[in-house]
Parts: structure tokens; C-alpha cells; sequence
């Protein structure tokens, strides 16, 4: 790996531990193994390495969702299904073991930092965005009404970001439990709004 790259790693797993406020430019060098000087050589600022983070974030996670099996199902609302149950899979342990980097920067710097907040919000709207053609299509082979594609996938992105942030509210050991609640309540929000005779067998 790169410098650049020991940097970007070091500082996803800072910045998911301990927030970007509290990891110093010096953590970030001793937990990459670099001088001070090489972050400053790829980095003008801390803040231009929290932008830079954001879209490693993207780049790295984006990656990884778009290559998941639930894209090869051939119904529409199932590969919906399939993106909300990896959600749910990839939950465990503390919750800096599965929230998001971007989210995490966001709630710290949305006012103090607007190139972070631009930053993180294409992260975050990024993966609302990956998700709109699948709804779309679900939503007119079911014949929705009064729901569109881009309100729905920014919902999931609210309450994925949601379930992260209250289970920062908890213990470790009861953190990803919460979080997988909220997640499950949204899988079961969807499959009341795509399939509303499922509601007996949901109760």
C-alpha cells in the first residue's frame, strides 16, 4: 500500500472508533506508520484528508455492493431485498465495526466543514442512488402509487444512518442488536408496501 492508502485505512478505523474531531493528525501518522510530513505531501489539511476519506469510503464500499450476489436476482423487489438483508448481515459487533465513516463525519462537521459535508453527503446519497433503479422497477411492477424511487432509497439511507447512530447509544454488546432492529422494521415496512397481503403472517 501507498502511504496515501495506509493513511486512508488508518483513518477509517480512527475516525469509526473515535470520531474526526479526536483523531489528531499524529494518531493518523503512528497508525498509518508514516512521517507527519508524508500525510502533508498527499494531504494539504486535515480537512482535505477528511474529504479524501469520504470518498475512499465511497469508492471502497461502493465496490463491494456493487459486486454482491443480490444484484443477479430477477425480480426488482428482491434485489431491494437482498440489499437490505446484506445490510443486515454486515452488522456485528461494536458499532465502530459497522457504521458508517461518512455518517460519523458528517454529524461531527456538517456545519464546521463544508467541503466534509459535501463530501459525506455523496457518499451517503451515493448509496441511496445505487439502490433507485431497483426501486423504481419494483414500484411500477407492483403499482405503487404515491411513493416514488428517489424518496424511498433515501429512506433506507435515513434509517441505516438512523440505526447507526442510536446504536452508538448503547453498550457494545447491545449495539448491533438495536441496530439490526431498525433495519428488520425497515425490511418489514417493504414488504407491507410491496406485498400488503404478507400483513397476517408478519404479525
Amino acid at each position: 500500500m501507498s502511504a496515501r492508502d495506509k493513511l486512508l485505512e488508518a483513518g477509517v478505523k480512527l475516525v469509526r472508533e473515535q470520531g474526526y474531531s479526536a483523531t489528531s493528525v499524529e494518531q493518523l501518522c503512528q497508525a498509518a506508520g508514516v512521517t507527519k510530513g508524508a500525510l502533508f505531501h498527499h494531504f494539504a489539511s486535515k480537512e482535505a484528508l477528511g474529504v479524501a476519506l469520504a470518498d475512499y469510503w465511497s469508492t471502497s464500499t461502493g465496490g463491494f455492493f456493487a459486486e454482491a450476489p443480490y444484484h443477479h436476482h430477477p425480480r426488482a423487489i428482491d434485489r431491494v431485498f437482498g440489499y437490505i438483508d446484506l445490510r443486515l448481515a454486515l452488522i456485528a459487533g461494536p458499532p465502530e465495526s459497522f457504521s458508517c465513516v461518512a455518517g460519523t463525519m458528517l454529524q461531527e462537521s456538517f456545519r464546521s466543514s463544508e467541503a466534509i459535508r459535501l463530501a459525506c453527503e455523496d457518499s451517503i446519497m451515493g448509496n441511496a442512488r445505487a439502490i433507485e433503479a431497483d426501486l423504481a422497477k419494483a414500484i411500477a411492477d407492483a403499482g405503487l402509487t404515491g411513493t416514488d424511487a428517489v424518496s424511498l432509497s433515501r429512506h433506507v439511507q435515513t434509517v441505516i444512518q438512523g440505526a447507526f447512530i442510536v446504536a452508538k447509544s448503547q453498550n457494545a454488546d447491545d449495539a448491533a442488536d438495536l441496530a439490526k432492529e431498525a433495519i428488520r422494521h425497515l425490511r418489514r415496512y417493504f414488504e407491507l408496501l410491496f406485498n400488503p397481503g404478507a400483513k397476517e403472517s408478519l404479525q
